[in-house]
């Protein structure tokens, strides 16, 4: 089975592409994962697909902007991001969907636009665990994985870590399906109180970090199991707020860029 790593766009934005996209490949990573706004033209879009292509980069597309608290006007955007992606080449799309307010039903109508979507357009997404969406936590998304048997994720536990204030030791069952389901990774560490440590080659987090290693460790089990061909993973450490800053300066701990290099280069001689 190949693992791929991607770089996320995120807490790069003030980098041209092509210099970006040049520090990424150097790295080692296989590809990006942008977190695409929906206000970005069709013309740029295309332009950073070809940036991509001729630095041999792969994409995986990230939404993340539908914020409308009306269903109705949500429902209109979440389809127009489609809408606005559907003739880009990607390896896949992470999708954050819904919102935790919305209904149980309300929910489930987005996961079933998002679905007739992939498979109109033979394009793979999956809906990643993050607070503020469908799946915010744990024992909330276990319906969704249950109700819908086609309903793939990607994993970002760290949110879940936090909204828990726990490593889930007392939520196995529900634990067990999310890593049956997961086809991506966001390789980010959390904490009981937050979503991302401070620096996760530090020993004072080596619990944490080790959590998350182990719950790594099943699903690439899992897809080597079931001779599976590819396994994406993104290294999703953030910049500042999610990195934690100095008072007062607003400096950054330690290096987003570091932080996510260290953790591809840690799991490609884990799993490798």
């Amino acid at each position: 089975m190949i693992i791929e790593f991607y770089c996320p766009r995120w807490g790069s934005e003030h980098l041209e592409w092509d210099v970006f996209l040049k520090n990424v490949k150097d790295a080692g990573f296989d590809g990006v994962e942008y977190a695409l706004a929906s206000i970005i033209s069709k013309e740029e879009l295309r332009s950073i697909s070809k940036k991509l292509k001729d630095h041999n980069l792969k994409l995986i597309l990230q939404h993340f902007d539908t914020y409308e608290p009306d269903f109705n006007k949500h429902d209109a955007a979440y389809a127009n991001w489609f809408d606005l992606v559907k003739n880009v080449e990607v390896v896949k799309i992470n999708s954050q969907t819904g919102k935790d307010f919305f209904s149980f039903e309300e929910n489930n109508q987005l996961l079933a636009l998002a679905e007739k979507f992939a498979k109109a357009n033979n394009i793979e997404i999956c809906h990643e665990t993050h607070r503020n969406k469908f799946s915010f936590a744990c024992h909330i998304t276990k319906p969704f994985l249950e109700t819908n048997p086609e309903l793939k994720i990607t994993l970002d536990v760290s949110h879940w870590v936090a909204v828990a204030e726990s490593y889930l030791e007392d939520q196995a069952e529900s634990m067990a399906l999310a890593l049956s389901r997961t086809e991506h990774i966001h390789a980010r560490v959390g904490h009981t109180q937050g979503p991302q440590v401070t620096d996760p080659r530090a020993p004072e987090w080596q619990e944490a970090l080790n959590h998350h290693l182990l719950w790594w460790d099943k699903i690439i089990e899992r897809k080597k199991l079931n001779n599976d061909d590819v396994l994406t993973i993104t290294t999703e450490f953030g910049p500042p707020p999610y990195m934690v800053t100095e008072p007062f300066t607003s400096n950054p701990l330690a290096s987003q860029w570091d932080i996510n290099v260290y953790i591809k280069d840690l799991l490609k001689e884990r799993y490798n």
